[in-house]
């Protein structure tokens, strides 16, 4: 029997990243989309032990309080979705008991542990299946690291954060297919775990659940839950794309299929969506990633180091005693000449956290470039490096794909950053169309809201109620082709 069409739906976002959540309240009909912030909280890491930790307890008590906080918006919620970021994963034990909080991403446990996978699996028959960048954050090196522990050897099941989230406010255990596909243990044209490579690398494959698809229902939220949230009734929680990027794609206000897209935030996820996988070696060897995305899609793209350079020069100028305007910041940062010091964002010695002014500084110096010496100088080196990695990227996809853009979609924190914006457009040469920053979380309750039968349509009639909802800024090319080229082979000889 079909369900009866809703006129609306009041939906919950839980948007999580690496460095804050948040639960954000969506109002969604046929002809209307609006949004508003219920709750937000810090999402910080903790070093035990020499092992780096997500405080996963903290993170799901900021859950609840946000849930809290959007029953006193909307007491009548029709379904909560959450997406955060990948890779990350906590274990269960059989009686389903979290086995220790998961470990981060950024901790040094993979060290060293890609090229021995590599020895057991080539890269190229490994991204013959998988279709995924090769990172040592990704989960397949994570799992390959803790083979052996008593911790893998107790495990039951493995579920990816925002499906751990989910089990908890449900008790209901699955694995949601757009985060699946970052693991590197999914075989990207099957849709499907890679349980062959899953066996022939020694992970338990019977810690792998059932995968699930956005837009499907996981359970009812559990009478404890309603109690602590003190809602009226209990609401659906309604898998979206878990995955943020796979969420922030769905966000993205496009009009057609010749776009790129560029998710700013702590990382820079820079790509475009296509119908079917690119699993050529030549894609291989540019190192790009085959996600999967909502309704099938995928988001072929690289991960660029993103805001995360800034963010931890800012942090490191402030445990100094400074005070640091942002905006002032950026302004100054405008008035530096361009191309004086360029970084790739990419190298490794960027990835940890740290004192990344003087990591900035050492790189520079070493490459025999003049060294940045203030704030603004900084600001600016990172600045256009990224703009210029943007750029080599963007057009390798193009190139690697055979899919031509006339458009560049920057969604997210990022899209605050106008000078970053305006770089983008001079380096790529396309128009930049700047928001919306809440992307993932618009995403995210899309899918919900179309799952609910509020909304109905395709990718693009979603996106076209974003972009005609929306605040979106557009900025247009400036500059000399000329010297961003140049740029790019200094960085990249």
């Amino acid at each position: 029997m079909a369900r009866p069409r809703s006129p609306e739906a009041t939906v919950a976002a839980v948007d999580l990243g690496a460095s804050s959540g948040r639960v954000m309240i969506g109002l969604v009909r046929p002809d209307h989309l609006s949004i508003a912030e219920a709750h937000r909280f810090p999402n910080t890491p903790i070093l035990v032990r020499e092992t780096l930790r997500w405080d996963i307890l903290s993170m799901y008590r900021g859950v609840l309080d946000g849930i809290r906080a959007a029953a006193r918006h909307a007491s009548d919620l029709d379904s909560i979705g959450i997406d955060t970021w990948a890779v990350d994963y906590g274990l269960l034990d059989a009686d389903g008991v979290l086995l220790g909080n998961p470990v981060h991403y950024r901790d040094r446990r993979t060290d060293g542990v890609m090229a021995k996978v590599l020895d057991t699996v080539p890269a190229h028959e490994l991204y013959k299946t998988t279709g995924i960048q090769q990172l040592p954050i990704n989960t397949i090196y994570q799992l390959s690291a803790a083979i052996g522990t008593a911790q893998l050897q107790a495990a039951h099941t493995l579920l990816m954060i925002p499906d751990l989230l989910a089990y908890w406010l449900t008790g209901e255990v699955g694995a949601e297919a757009t985060n699946a596909s970052t693991t590197q243990l999914y075989d990207v044209t099957a849709q499907a775990w890679a349980f062959d490579l899953i066996q022939q690398l020694g992970i338990p494959e019977h810690i792998f659940p059932e995968l699930r698809q956005p837009g499907s229902r996981i359970g009812q939220l559990l009478p404890s839950v309603v109690d602590q949230t003190r809602l009226e009734s209990s609401p659906l929680v309604t898998a979206v794309g878990s995955h943020d990027t796979a969420s922030a794609v769905v966000g993205v206000p496009a009009r057609g299929q010749r776009f790129a897209y560029i998710s700013c935030g702590t990382w820079s996820l820079v790509g475009l969506e296509l119908d079917r996988p690119v699993l050529t070696e030549e894609s291989r060897l540019a190192n790009f990633t085959n996600e999967g995305g909502v309704d099938g899609r995928i988001r072929y793209l690289r991960n660029v180091m993103g805001l995360w350079l800034l963010q931890e020069s800012i942090r490191t100028w402030e445990s100094t005693g400074d005070s640091i305007d942002l905006t002032s910041l950026l302004r100054e940062a405008a008035s530096v000449p361009p191309f004086t010091a360029l970084v790739d964002p990419d190298e490794p010695v960027f990835l940890p956290p740290g004192d990344m002014p003087s990591r900035i500084v050492d790189t520079c110096r070493a490459s025999g470039q003049p060294t940045p010496g203030s704030p603004p100088e900084v600001v600016r080196c990172i600045l256009d490096s990224l703009a210029v990695a943007f750029r080599r990227t963007i057009r390798q996809a193009q190139q690697l794909s055979d899919h031509e853009i006339d458009k560049v979609h920057v969604v997210g924190g990022g899209a605050r950053n106008s000078l970053l914006c305006q770089l983008t457009a001079d380096a790529c040469g396309l128009p930049v169309l700047a928001g919306p920053v809440e992307a993932a979380a618009l995403g995210n309750i899309l899918v919900q809201a179309r799952s609910l039968a509020a909304i109905d349509g395709s990718l693009d009639a979603l996106r076209a109620l974003i972009a005609d909802t929306q605040e979106i800024r557009r900025y247009e090319p400036f500059g000399d082709e000329a010297a961003w080229e140049a740029a790019e082979s200094r960085i990249y000889r």
